[in-house]
């Protein structure tokens, strides 16, 4: 039986709500990149309809493992020739809505995995 809480070094989503996802101490309000390595950056999309190709390509240059991607309020995939990029460098991308993304994200970020989490608020 384990009494010690977990602890990670990776950086974690401390909460979510409706257009919100706190990391850490911080609050945010629009889409955003984040990693178990300390990356976190801002995602040019506000709905799902404004994704393209492009943002998938910069996901594959991210060193990563695999690829948690949080489609907004809802379950939504994009057309599988969109990952190619991400496929070529054997990064999977598992899609799922916004806020599974977040707990799947800090249990595989807390393993001491390579994950990367692409976060759509709209």
């Amino acid at each position: 039986m384990k009494f010690q809480p977990d602890r990670s070094e990776a950086q974690t989503i401390r909460g979510y709500g409706p257009g919100w996802i706190a990391i850490d101490q911080e609050k945010f309000t629009s889409s955003l990149i984040i990693s178990s390595q300390g990356l976190r950056q801002d995602w040019n999309c506000s709905r799902f309809e404004d994704l393209t190709p492009a943002h998938f390509a910069a996901l594959a240059e991210i060193p990563a493992e695999l690829v948690i991607f949080g489609s907004g309020t809802r379950s939504r995939f994009v057309p599988p020739a969109w990952l190619q990029p991400l496929m070529a460098r054997r990064i999977g991308l598992e899609a799922m809505d916004t806020q599974a993304a977040c707990r799947t994200y800090n249990i595989l970020a807390g393993e001491g995995r390579n994950v990367v989490a692409a976060l759509l608020l709209e």
